[in-house]
């Protein structure tokens, strides 16, 4: 690794293994200040269902990237790579260690390599013109839409299956706003760090990660989570995408007495446990991940085995 990058920990795994819990005892321990990498930790007033950290559990860290937009309002994979790209930046010049603890795997991918965006800095004329494109093509069934990107696109058409419209639609979209293929992109794509970066993972047996996530939920509904989502419908957040997250549309049904609560409760739980399965796969695929065990290690063995290796990587760059 170049001495010249910055040195950066990125704590990753799935949804209730303990990232949050490790996050703060190793930047204690290393004199380090967190940057979430949570997709969902960023709305206000989601805090329930999104388990987000408490200022208790911060334990005087500091944290960023929480609470910093209103349900209703937009976020993409470029907004949060600039910021977490500068907060980087100013806690280095700080002295201090960035570590980045989140399980929303292409954030923290975006980041640490050098993903490039340029389509997401477009004028918003050219924005607006998209929106409306694509707003008439709302109409298509999923079969005509996926013809209708293999008239420009054959690449993508061959690769994305017509029923996943959202990524039918993104290559639509990416084409329309910038006149090139998503396809190509990709190939030309070649992604090199942009950090020295220390790549932690938290894993456990399948069994074990199941039953903490349902208990997770559990714990959610004894802390108010019907109340935290009644709420929000009640302030019109209902209609914002950033209601359609786990933990949030299941129990919409319920507020407006279209589901009883234990089918949405059951549901809850397994779409959570599913997510956690797509995010352990897109970790081990994508990221050089250092695993570490959480039923077989404590948190202080963890830091001791960790400590050695962490005081190395930050004395190259001094």
């Amino acid at each position: 690794m170049s001495q010249n990058k910055p040195f950066v920990i990125a704590i990753v795994g799935p949804t209730a293994s303990g990232k949050t819990e490790f996050g703060v005892a190793l930047a204690k321990e290393i004199n380090g200040e967190i940057i979430s990498g949570d997709a969902m930790q960023i709305y206000q007033g989601m805090d329930i269902g999104t388990a987000k950290v408490t200022a208790k559990e911060m334990e005087g860290i500091p944290h960023h990237l929480i609470n910093i937009l209103k349900p209703d309002e937009t976020y993409s994979v470029y907004d949060f790579q600039q910021q977490a790209q500068r907060l980087i930046e100013e806690i280095t010049n700080r002295g201090k260690v960035p570590i980045i603890v989140g399980g929303t795997g292409l954030y923290i991918q975006s980041v640490i390599y050098n993903y490039q965006f340029d389509d997401e800095a477009v004028s918003p004329a050219v924005a607006e013109r998209v929106k409306q494109q694509m707003a008439m093509l709302s109409s298509y069934s999923n079969h005509e839409l996926h013809e209708y990107l293999g008239t420009f696109d054959p690449e993508s058409q061959r690769v994305i299956h017509p029923n996943n419209r959202k990524r039918v639609e993104r290559a639509i979209a990416y084409y329309l706003q910038t006149k090139k293929v998503l396809s190509n992109r990709k190939k030309s794509t070649q992604l090199t760090e942009n950090y020295d970066t220390l790549l932690l993972g938290m894993k456990m047996s399948r069994d074990t990660l199941y039953s903490r996530i349902n208990n997770r939920v559990d714990v959610m509904l004894s802390h108010g989570l019907l109340d935290e989502v009644q709420e929000l419908i009640e302030l019109g957040y209902e209609s914002c995408q950033s209601m359609q997250a786990i933990g949030y549309k299941e129990i919409i049904p319920v507020i407006k007495n279209e589901v009883p609560l234990d089918e949405a409760i059951e549901r809850l739980k397994q779409h959570s446990r599913n997510y956690a399965k797509r995010q352990m796969t897109w970790f081990t695929n994508k990221l050089n991940v250092h695993w570490l065990d959480r039923e077989k290690m404590s948190l202080t063995s963890m830091l001791s085995e960790l400590k050695p290796l962490i005081n190395k990587r930050r004395n190259e760059h001094d």
